[in-house]
């Protein structure tokens, strides 16, 4: 196993990340956002764009597992979805490099096993984004570092599910020998608790901790609710 691997194990990975449409968009902002969460106890931070990347390792001591999400017409792969993406978040230092791992055609042909290589090449740590337990296996098939379950319910041939995939979680990390990371819905502390239990070697929150819309969505939702019944 990769130190960076053996480092994060039972551990919080904190998804900082914001579009281009979201508030709290920009390298500075997300460079802060990361810096928070390492406070919290945070143990590395997902991030996307090589200009985040690079902000938030100036930012934080801890590991930074870098993403691109770009889209290219013709292909529903957008999680660093060709060989210029691994390149940029190379180039930007990014100390593990996180990728679409499933069956879905890439854009102008690139092969999954071509990022998986270039990455090996440059020493740096892979993690293969997988919708279902076939696509985990073959992931591992390829030789990468770790797979995370992070694209359930993202593909239409997965589960469509309000919460985590915790039965993909159980069921992948039982069938791997390397390591798998829970993530993709995890929006409570008790549902981190029952992915690590059920065998996730890591664990990774985004919107319930760096997305301060969708947050405060889940409380005023439950204003709502109470009003309506008060009012009732």
């Amino acid at each position: 196993m990769e130190p960076i691997l053996q480092s994060l194990r039972y551990c919080l990975i904190a998804s900082c990340q914001a579009l281009p449409d979201e508030p709290l968009h920009g390298a500075h902002i997300m460079a802060r956002m990361a810096k928070a969460a390492e406070e919290g106890g945070a143990s590395a931070i997902r991030a996307n764009g090589a200009d985040d990347v690079r902000a938030i390792k100036a930012s934080v001591s801890i590991p930074v597992i870098g993403i691109i999400k770009r889209e290219y017409a013709g292909s529903d792969v957008y999680i660093t979805p060709t060989l210029k993406e691994v390149e940029e978040l190379l180039e930007a230092g990014a100390d593990m490099i996180a990728f679409d791992a499933t069956g879905r055609s890439r854009p102008g042909g690139a092969r999954l096993e071509d990022l998986i290589q270039l990455m090996k090449q440059a020493g740096v740590a892979s993690m293969a984004d997988v919708s279902t337990l076939d696509e985990a296996v073959h992931a591992a098939s390829l030789g990468v570092s770790c797979v995370s379950t992070t694209l359930s319910g993202y593909t239409d041939y997965s589960p469509q599910l309000e919460g985590p995939d915790l039965k993909l979680v159980e069921e992948a990390a039982a069938r791997l020998s390397i390591p798998l990371i829970a993530e993709g819905r995890i929006h409570e502390p008790y549902q981190v608790e029952e992915a690590l239990k059920l065998g996730a070697h890591a664990v990774v929150v985004g919107g319930a901790i760096s997305r301060p819309q969708q947050i405060t969505r889940r409380f005023s939702n439950a204003a709502r609710k109470a009003a309506q019944s008060l009012r009732a």
